[in-house]
């Protein structure tokens, strides 16, 4: 199916904003062809999708602001006022918020116009998103397999052209994975940069952010500055890069990965030993995730909610009720120590893959070995997402190509408060290599 519309063939959320300022765009022909393009598109990014009627007619009159006019789909885990708002879980498949929580508030406050929501896995457990209120997106790179998660319908939105920009949420990686396996920019702030982390995530051992997606690193840097408004650009500076590889084996990756990585570096990096030990981080992030994933599910967790969850949540609650305050206080020492050590680095940024493995099989649930070794469990394959979360560092994705059809990115990851920095840094490698402006072939045009 080709989609007809006054729209530019593949802008920028700059150029549509730009085009709508100057009256060469209409933000309803623009609305239009929006839901053209979702309604032509088969890889079930976007869900709970509002009325095309109520949103021509938003359109016609937007709201001002730097996103006025642009639609935008919010991910399924941020309550909508009049939108379904599901979390993936089948206890609220009818759930229909009346109020906006943080995130959707600060875009509509933006001018952005809210169609719908993109998908998600259960309570975004897990990098690949499926569920069963409204099944598995899938890549638009590659429809037999996984967009990834758990912003995995942002991501995949956003590589199929169905929308410009995206928002997301970041655990163990929920905006990086789905940014490299679409080849888009994904960026976890800083902690706290995002004002009101994502509902549930306490306060003690806050693990959680809100997001930026977008195919720019400028689309990127306009969407933080909407989530965060005390953000501000810096001037490009000179960044010493250390490349982690896998960790000295602690990560272990498909083939391809790292090599890919490695080129995109090349020149840009220099190879780093591991600061601290992987399986250390490791046993401080299961413990700190379970006790976080466990506080949040406490008022949910009757017999009647348990029976509808999958087995992955039961594991995590199951985890985290069990764990004692000497664990508690361990894993929190790990995680100061590891702090500790990044700041003593002389570095910086330092580089990981985006993912350990190429996007898989989207009939699996999740990938249980790679390169030979066993994952032991649901989350393992995602240990590398570990560093820069278990300490609340910004991190962000950067597409570096393709193998066999299938797209990869690298994680830089920066020092508390550089987030800036690593947009910039994006923008120089993007504009070296512009991987992001490649297109799938499935993609409406």
């Amino acid at each position: 199916m080709t989609v007809r519309s006054s729209v530019p063939t593949d802008p920028s959320a700059l150029d549509l904003l730009s085009a709508m300022r100057a009256g060469r765009l209409s933000p309803r022909d623009l609305m239009s062809d929006t839901l053209d393009r979702i309604a032509a598109s088969d890889v079930n990014a976007v869900v709970s999708l509002r009325g095309r009627d109520s949103l021509l007619a938003e359109a016609s009159d937007p709201r001002p602001g730097p996103l006025s006019g642009l639609p935008m789909a919010i991910k399924d885990l941020a309550d909508t006022a009049g939108i379904r708002t599901t979390y993936g879980h089948p206890a609220f498949a009818d759930h229909v918020p009346h109020a906006d929580g943080p995130m959707a508030a600060r875009l509509r406050a933006a001018g952005a116009i809210v169609i719908g929501k993109t998908n998600t896995p259960e309570f975004g457990l897990g990098s690949h998103s499926y569920n069963p209120v409204h099944g598995t997106t899938l890549n638009p790179w590659d429809k037999t397999r996984s967009a990834g998660g758990s912003s995995g319908g942002a991501g995949a939105a956003l590589a199929a052209r169905l929308v410009a920009l995206a928002d997301g949420s970041d655990m163990m990686g929920s905006l990086r994975n789905p940014a490299a396996w679409n080849n888009v920019f994904g960026l976890r702030p800083t902690q706290g940069t995002v004002r009101g982390a994502p509902v549930g995530d306490p306060i003690l051992h806050p693990l959680a952010t809100d997001g930026p997606m977008a195919r720019t690193p400028d689309d990127l840097e306009l969407l933080l500055s909407v989530m965060a408004p005390t953000y501000r650009p810096v001037a490009a500076r000179p960044l010493r890069v250390g490349w982690l590889g896998d960790w000295a084996g602690g990560f272990p990756c498909d083939d391809g990965v790292l090599s890919l990585c490695e080129v995109a570096l090349d020149g840009v990096a220099e190879t780093l030993d591991p600061p601290i030990d992987a399986d250390d981080l490791w046993q401080s992030w299961t413990v700190l995730r379970a006790f976080s994933i466990a506080q949040k599910m406490a008022p949910l967790w009757t017999d009647a909610f348990a029976a509808q969850s999958k087995p992955e949540l039961h594991w995590e609650v199951a985890k985290g009720r069990a764990l004692t305050l000497c664990d508690v206080t361990d894993a929190s020492a790990i995680r100061a120590e590891w702090a500790r050590r990044m700041d003593a680095l002389e570095v910086d940024v330092i580089a990981l893959p985006s993912a350990q493995c190429f996007p898989f099989d989207a009939t699996l649930d999740w990938p249980k070995a790679i390169s030979g070794q066993s994952m032991d469990t649901y989350h393992r394959w995602m240990a590398v997402m570990v560093p820069a979360s278990l300490i609340g560092l910004p991190a962000i994705s950067v597409p570096v190509g393709f193998q066999d059809g299938l797209p990869m990115g690298v994680q830089l990851i920066g020092r508390r408060g550089a987030d800036a920095d690593l947009i910039g840094l994006a923008r120089r490698m993007h504009a070296r290599m512009p991987w992001a402006a490649r297109r799938p072939d499935q993609t409406v045009d």
